[in-house]
């Protein structure tokens, strides 16, 4: 039987950054994976979904460019070709991984992985030892029981970017991050994109100004957004609301997403209260001893870059170095519309609930020099602050860049500086960034 210091269940951002953690440590490492290298993010979700953005972000640029003089026409849209280059760009990074693996002597193992307990682990057949166990076996998409739904034919973020035709018409059901996004794609296309969500608002887990600015882009973009509605049944090319009726080509179910468990109901593993993930410690160790878990199966934030964190830090605790844990509000949440949505750290609700008094201002794009010469003048940055010690508690950045702007700020936080420390840097001119000082300035004066 071979024998490992490590197994990782799971070739997502989680598992194969932690494999490449460990190896650095010296450890020798294998890493099971029963679908694709790179797990949902580089197949079916962040890494395609940027692709396709940026499909509609040259279409958006072209329409922009007519406007001031650069006369353009869009004759045809060849989607297949759009598809092809998503898929190069997945494999490129696929290879990437593979290349990872190669370099640092990790062994990749292809196939189902079957727990035989905490030390065994058995794929295709045979078994393998390991000193510890990391499962970072993901997610997967959640389908609501909409009446009808079982009975037509629905893409998921797992079948989407397998379409090889642009629909006519699209209908999502799902308000949230990736339903957004993935209109934000569409539309520009041509298809006739309608939103439907059953909360009171789209993209609740956003700052409400910005939830407001990519409405209003919506509706520029001609994409229906119905809210709060009931959905009383799904009929092949048609989805009846309670006081509506959508027609469709094609039906997109993004409604989140759930943990994978499966692994960790065979080894009994202790689950949250709700039962939805597997209850870890602060160095992301289940109930069963040397058996850990990171990402999409624990109760954090479901995003790549947090699991990867997570990969890190409970590698060099198994290894011997104890780190804190990741902190939710040290996690930047992303969102790759037009105009961006970037943000990290407490709201201002949130902040004053925990105690503090809050200090809140924001500047808009639209007094940057930079911003107004680009024509990107939609957008602003917000930053939540208390008055004693000028803590930076949270930011919000809606905007163009704002996804690439929030580690400037963020980066302050972590090395535990205020708004001063904000204030004191230089930031060259003219540039977006820039603005971040100016607002420090202001609050501090």
């Amino acid at each position: 039987m071979k024998s490992y210091d490590l197994i990782i269940i799971g070739a997502g951002p989680g598992g194969y950054v932690a494999a490449v953690e460990a190896s650095k440590l010296g450890k020798k490492v294998a890493v099971i994976e029963k679908k694709k290298i790179g797990g949902t993010c580089l197949n079916v979700g962040c890494i395609p979904s940027k692709a396709y953005l940026k499909h509609a972000e040259w279409l958006e640029t072209m329409a922009e460019a007519n406007q001031f003089g650069v006369i353009n026409e869009v004759k045809e849209i060849d989607y297949s070709k759009l598809v092809n280059r998503k898929d190069q760009v997945v494999g490129q990074l696929q290879q990437g991984i593979h290349y990872l693996f190669k370099e640092n002597k990790i062994d990749y193992i292809e196939g189902e992985a079957e727990v035989i307990s905490n030390r065994v682990v058995s794929v295709n057949g045979a078994k393998y030892e390991t000193n510890y166990l990391l499962l970072a076996t993901g997610s997967t998409p959640f389908v609501p029981p909409i009446n009808g739904l079982d009975q037509v034919s629905y893409l998921t973020t797992d079948t989407f970017f397998e379409m090889r035709e642009l629909p006519k018409k699209m209908a999502i059901i799902g308000g949230g991050v990736i339903g957004i996004e993935l209109a934000f794609a569409m539309a520009p296309l041509g298809v006739e994109v309608t939103v439907v969500e059953v909360a009171p608002e789209i993209l609740m887990t956003e700052d409400e100004e910005a939830r407001t600015i990519i409405r209003q882009k919506l509706k520029k973009m001609q994409v229906k957004v119905l809210e709060k509605v009931q959905i009383k049944e799904v009929k092949q090319g048609e989805l009846v609301l309670d006081n509506t009726t959508i027609s469709f080509d094609e039906l997109l179910v993004v409604t989140g997403r759930k943990a994978n468990l499966q692994l960790a109901d065979a080894l009994n593993l202790e689950k949250t209260e709700n039962k939805k993930f597997i209850q870890v410690d602060r160095h992301y160790e289940t109930s069963e001893k040397n058996v850990f878990a990171i990402g999409d199966v624990i109760d954090t934030l479901m995003l790549a870059h947090a699991a990867s964190k997570e990969g890190i830090k409970a590698v060099r605790y198994m290894f011997g170095k104890k780190e804190a844990p990741l902190k939710n509000e040290d996690i930047p949440k992303c969102v790759y519309t037009h105009p961006e949505i970037a943000s990290f750290g407490l709201t201002e609700s949130e902040a004053q609930e925990k105690g503090y008094d809050v200090l809140v201002s924001k500047t808009p794009y639209s007094n940057n020099g930079r911003a107004i010469s680009g024509n990107e003048t939609t957008g602003f940055i917000k930053i939540i602050s208390e008055k004693k010690y000028k803590e930076l508690l949270g930011v919000v950045i809606v905007g163009a860049n704002a996804t690439e702007m929030i580690h400037t700020i963020l980066a302050a936080k972590q090395a535990e500086g205020t708004l001063s420390e904000v204030e004191q840097m230089t930031f060259a001119h003219p540039t977006l960034s820039e603005m971040m000082g100016e607002l420090a300035n202001e609050m501090l004066n």
